[in-house]
């Protein structure tokens, strides 16, 4: 086994894919340590009011579904590796890796002297257990489908090895997955406890209303964790949470609404940021599920969503067309060559016309939960449905407990994707035929074998070709209607410093509490 190393502290994703295609894999990542714009400042209580939390929400990270509980888990909780706001790789857990020549095993080493919130250490046998809860189909977990790629999983001393069926090139990537938390003993004992490395201990758990953390004494990166206590209120009303930050109840808020913005930032003290990237707001149909099991029907309704209105009146420009897959120009593999799909009454009454559906009224179940603006975006399909001769009826759904009652249980919902760092975690997750969160129920056969084709290979041009293909199966066939990719829109006081735009996710990847720091 042939390993090159770099001294690099952070390498970029161009940088990550040259030393796989040139190093046959042999790669290894630097160490990094963010550079702050000022020396962070220590101390005080920072609150976060978030939307997208429920009284079902659950401390077990295979669990997290929405964005509280994704921003509970970067308190509490750290990964082998973070994704870098520039698409590099970020060493976590882990302080380096490397790989065979063949990119079917891979090997972690990892961090020694680390902390568990009750006072354990942190072992690669840890990471081992929490690799292979993950890996359980009764667990249910988020990460569940990029684990199915894994032959097996071992230890030796501090270095946890990974061997995969089929080569691949981002299993780094797949292995930052913010559901992979390392967890004493995997979770075994008790998922849900809340017990990890993080910056952050949790102090109090009171779904659906809020959440308490304090610094943790033992952590072992000081570049993170300044704040002494923080916490997360629940504020599902976007007016609510607006008029919390403007008072001061809150230090920060995510999911502004794209209708006020503008004018939310020019109120003293606030300021608003926005961070293009991967997250995409969309209407989902069970593919397996009547009348959604007919491809005509699935077309009639794609052609008959007007996106540009959309991203106008829902979005109010803070964001760009989508076109039925999830990917968009924020990736880096990404085919630009696939048509966009057009709004096009005429397509949508000729496939509904092929379809032979019956009439009845076809039931579309949204709530805000989903995402910022989804009545009034169901509202606009509804219109333009109508005009195609399309019955489409609304179903407006509670909030509270939308994500486990509705999402990927319903045939037609919205629904809201965050993006993941590259395709392969994306298909991964969401459309391949095995994955648990396929919430299209999308499963093709030729999709997965091209996946599988992807993940190997190393020539640039030739694995963008096969995304494109991809890209455009899931497009003609698939269960998707993504009208727009969103901006993150997070509103945050003046008094807070440190703030990075991260197109990974909101509130900086969720990292607001770990990074920033008050003036």
């Amino acid at each position: 086994m042939s390993i090159s190393k770099t001294k690099s502290t952070r390498m970029s994703r161009r940088a990550f894919l040259g030393y796989t295609s040139a190093l046959s894999f042999a790669a290894v990542l630097g160490q990094v340590h963010p550079v702050q714009a000022a020396e962070p400042v220590k101390g005080g209580h920072f609150v976060l009011g978030l939307k997208g939390g429920e009284s079902t929400n659950s401390l077990d990270p295979a669990l997290s579904a929405s964005q509280v509980p994704f921003n509970i888990l970067r308190g509490w909780g750290e990964s082998l590796l973070n994704v870098a706001p520039d698409g590099g790789l970020e060493y976590r857990l882990a302080e380096s890796v490397e790989a065979t020549d063949d990119g079917q095993s891979w090997h972690f080493t990892i961090r020694s002297g680390v902390k568990f919130h009750n006072g354990e250490t942190m072992t690669a046998q840890d990471v081992l257990k929490t690799m292979e809860r993950h890996s359980n189909e009764d667990s249910k977990s988020g990460a569940l489908g990029i684990m199915r790629g894994i032959e097996s999983m071992s230890v030796e001393g501090s270095v946890f090895t990974v061997n995969l069926t089929t080569a691949s090139s981002d299993l780094p990537y797949l292995l930052a997955d913010y559901h992979l938390v390392i967890q004493p003993n995997g979770g075994m004992d008790d998922p849900t406890a809340g017990i990890g490395t993080g910056p952050y201990k949790i102090t109090e758990n009171e779904p659906g209303a809020r959440h308490g953390f304090e610094k943790f004494a033992d952590y072992w990166d000081d570049s993170r964790g300044h704040y002494d206590t923080y916490e997360i209120i629940v504020i599902n009303d976007d007016t609510a949470r607006a008029a919390a930050l403007q008072s001061g109840q809150v230090n920060a808020i995510n999911i502004v609404s794209p209708k006020t913005a503008k004018l939310f930032g020019r109120a003293p003290g606030i300021s608003i940021e926005t961070t293009s990237g991967r997250g995409h707001y969309v209407f989902v149909m069970h593919v397996d599920t009547p009348p959604f099991d007919n491809k005509d029907l699935r077309l009639a309704l794609k052609y008959a969503v007007n996106r540009e209105e959309m991203v106008e009146k829902v979005l109010n420009g803070y964001g760009a067309v989508g076109n039925d897959t999830p990917i968009n120009d924020a990736y880096p593999l990404f085919d630009e060559t696939i048509p966009q799909r057009q709004f096009d009454l005429d397509k949508a009454r000729e496939h509904y016309a092929a379809s032979g559906h019956d009439g009845s009224p076809i039931v579309l179940r949204v709530s805000d939960a989903a995402f910022a603006g989804a009545l009034d975006a169901a509202a606009l399909f509804q219109q333009s449905a109508q005009a195609a001769g399309i019955p489409l009826e609304i179903k407006r759904e509670p909030a509270d407990g939308y994500w486990s009652e509705v999402w990927n249980k319903q045939p037609f919902a919205a629904s809201y994707w965050g993006g993941r760092a590259v395709q392969d975690q994306m298909y991964t997750t969401a459309y391949l035929s095995t994955a648990d969160w396929n919430d299209t129920r999308f499963k093709n056969a030729d999709f997965d074998d091209l996946l599988l084709q992807a993940r190997a290979e190393l020539d640039e041009n030739k694995r963008k070709d096969v995304y494109g293909q991809m890209g455009r199966l899931l497009n003609e066939e698939g269960g998707l209607i993504n009208p727009m990719f969103n901006q993150f829109i997070d509103g945050v006081s003046a008094k807070v410093a440190g703030w990075e735009a991260n197109p990974n996710a909101e509130m900086m990847d969720g990292f607001i509490a770990s990074k920033t720091w008050f003036e």
